[in-house]
């Protein structure tokens, strides 16, 4: 009876063992995804200001308090994750004889910064043109790869960073944050049929499943995000990585879109960008 009741073990285990490692194969074929409900990390976006103005810090700080206080915050975010009516943002030509502010953003990040045809939308751009018309400047937007925000600010290129930023230690190299305007997490996309993660109750168990995966699982990412550090191993952050491999993409959609290709396993990216991704490849379901 022993022996039989270690059999029965050894092979609750081997299914258990097969599950998780079936789970990190690439799943082609799918018509959806799904994003899986468990927060993997804590942050907060805050603004990157040119170290050599102060005075914009201030302005900045002020401009951040005055909205969350009078709720205009949470009325923009509303129109984003309601069904708030959204307009574009119009950005003036750049032009150093003018007084302008100008914003460096990466214009594929919903909601926060993203492009429909040639308009800008998002919930960063709308301050950023709430924060102009406070300072009395034309607003400029300047759309660059993410890893070029903060560097183009700090070269003085642009006054301010404004693209879903995390605070983050080697940031404060190239700029000076804001105070936080916005809570945000990391959360894991994967295809509609995927079954692997549904069980998981904490953010634990998620990276218990990961941990448990190989090279042979990709893992897509928005190159430079903090999607990228938790996926790959952060000293900074505290994040140890997974043993998968980390592919970068210019934008969170990209990768989903290849995740559904069945080239890559699963997507990590910020919460409210995930929940968009899902909803734009769902249809709006």
């Amino acid at each position: 009876m022993k022996t039989l009741k270690k059999i029965a073990v050894f092979a609750c285990v081997l299914i258990l063992i097969l599950s998780v490692f079936a789970g990190c194969s690439s799943d082609s074929g799918a018509k959806g995804v799904k994003v899986i409900p468990i927060p993997l990390t804590e942050e907060e976006y805050a603004f990157g200001v040119d170290k050599n103005q102060p005075e914009l810090l201030e302005q900045a700080n002020a401009y951040i308090a005055k909205i969350i206080e009078d709720g205009t915050l949470d009325a923009i975010c509303e129109k984003y994750f309601g069904d708030g009516e959204i307009e574009p943002i119009v950005s003036a030509t750049l032009d150093s004889s003018k007084d302008q502010l100008v914003v460096a953003t990466n214009a594929a990040f919903e909601p926060f910064e993203y492009l429909l045809g040639e308009n800008y939308y998002g919930i960063d751009l709308e301050i950023a043109k709430g924060f102009a018309e406070y300072l009395g400047k034309e607003l400029v937007i300047l759309n660059m790869d993410f890893d070029a925000v903060c560097l183009s600010v700090s070269q003085g290129k642009c006054d301010i960073a404004m693209a879903g930023l995390t605070i983050k230690e080697d940031r404060k190299e190239f700029v000076d944050f804001t105070i936080p305007y916005y809570q945000a997490s990391q959360m894991l996309i994967v295809p509609q049929d995927n079954t692997t993660f549904d069980g998981c109750k904490t953010a634990q168990e998620v990276e218990a499943i990961l941990n448990a995966c190989d090279k042979s699982t990709k893992i897509g990412v928005q190159l430079g995000t903090t999607g990228q550090y938790y996926t790959e191993g952060d000293e900074d952050w505290g994040f140890v990585g997974f043993p998968v491999t980390c592919t970068g993409y210019k934008s969170g959609s990209l990768a989903a879109q290849d995740m559904l290709n069945g080239n890559i396993s699963y997507v990590i990216i910020d919460q409210d960008p995930a929940n968009y991704i899902a909803k734009a490849i769902n249809g709006g379901k």
